[in-house]
């Protein structure tokens, strides 16, 4: 309890310093800092307690993919925006690209804290910089409703069932041609091989998911837009985050997730700052405070997705640190393929969009 003491008045003295520069340069308003993260990464329950405290106002619009954000920040929005958490598809990338900043870490106190395993990894750094910092992890899970299945889905070429007819959902995303590349086998040698697939594979994903069309009531582009497909029961199961199967449990339906026999693939969210940011002071202190424990475990409790800091741990109760395999990460992160960057991306966009315009 001490260290979070000490990351509080840290906190409070970060602020202060930027308020005190604030209120020099005679503005009458509280500065405003603009996000765009995914859901979840804004909730009340933590940025209200940012709010008070660096007394700023913070505002925040959601993404419901990669590509969307991309598209976003290199359609001239970039300057609209301070902090974005782009996840390790596309992070790589940005961090090449000019639109986000190199980190000081030494305005990062709490970087420390942050697994090892995370910081360690090349998907944020470039020619020695680090643009990003881990903010949360997690699978992309095969959810699905109890009540429609004897026995749990244990892998997802089951949804190709014709039984399954106008019953499922899909993500408009990449990640689903990565689980067809999986059904197909494409990552059995080499897990990672679903980012690297030729254009002759890709054919075959196209195929693939073409025939799982019958079986698709609609594809989600929002984490909310799931949930209420399985509240108003129009799918029984779907590609999901545990995200909405936290949503939904809370709501009292029960609903369960799976990572199937073949995998899944998962992704790790940084908190990046917009090189056009006239807001950095403020957008290290939300950086800072966002990877504080306390505030990992909120988020936790939000979304259901894993903290990057395993210090959030200890404030969990057994039940928790169970339901986000805490007590098992190195198993749990063997069955996830994380996702990288896809050198060929726009190829499998334009698979995955031929995919979506064939009847």
């Amino acid at each position: 309890m001490s260290r979070l003491r000490t990351n509080a008045k840290r906190l409070v003295l970060f602020c202060s310093l930027g308020l005190f520069a604030f209120l020099s340069s005679c503005h009458k308003t509280p500065p405003t800092l603009s996000l765009l993260v995914w859901e979840g990464y804004a909730d009340p329950s933590f940025i209200q307690g940012f709010e008070a405290t660096c007394h700023c106002k913070v505002t925040a619009a959601y993404m419901g993919s990669s590509d969307e954000l991309v598209a976003k920040l290199r359609g001239g929005a970039a300057s609209n925006y301070d902090v974005i958490s782009p996840s390790s598809d596309v992070a790589t990338m940005l961090s090449r690209s000019g639109l986000v900043a190199p980190l000081d870490l030494s305005k990062i106190p709490n970087y420390a804290q942050v697994s090892s395993k995370l910081t360690s990894m090349p998907l944020v750094k470039n020619n020695g910089q680090v643009y990003g910092v881990p903010l949360t992890w997690g699978p992309n899970p095969l959810l699905y409703d109890k009540t429609a299945f004897a026995l749990p889905p244990a892998t997802w070429a089951e949804l190709w069932d014709p039984k399954y007819k106008d019953k499922l959902s899909l993500w408009d995303d990449l990640s689903t041609v990565y689980m067809a590349a999986q059904v197909l086998g494409f990552g059995k040698q080499d897990p990672t091989a679903i980012y690297n697939l030729s254009d002759a594979q890709l054919e075959q994903v196209k195929q693939k998911l073409i025939q799982l069309k019958p079986n698709i009531r609609k594809l989600w582009s929002t984490g909310g837009e799931l949930t209420n497909l399985f509240q108003n029961h129009e799918v029984i199961a779907a590609m999901g985050w545990p995200l909405v199967t936290n949503q939904l449990r809370k709501s009292g339906l029960p609903i369960e997730e799976e990572i199937p026999a073949e995998g899944t693939t998962g992704w790790i969210d940084h908190l990046m700052i917009t090189s056009n940011s006239e807001n950095k002071d403020l957008a290290y202190a939300l950086l800072n405070y966002m990877i504080t424990a306390q505030i990992q475990k909120q988020l936790s409790d939000v979304t259901g997705y894993i903290p990057a800091n395993p210090q959030a741990a200890a404030l969990m109760t057994p039940e928790q640190r169970r339901g986000l395999h805490l007590d098992d990460i190195d198993a749990y992160q063997r069955q996830i393929v994380f996702w990288q960057d896809v050198p060929r991306r726009a190829k499998y966009t334009e698979i995955w969009n031929e995919v979506k315009a064939s009847q």
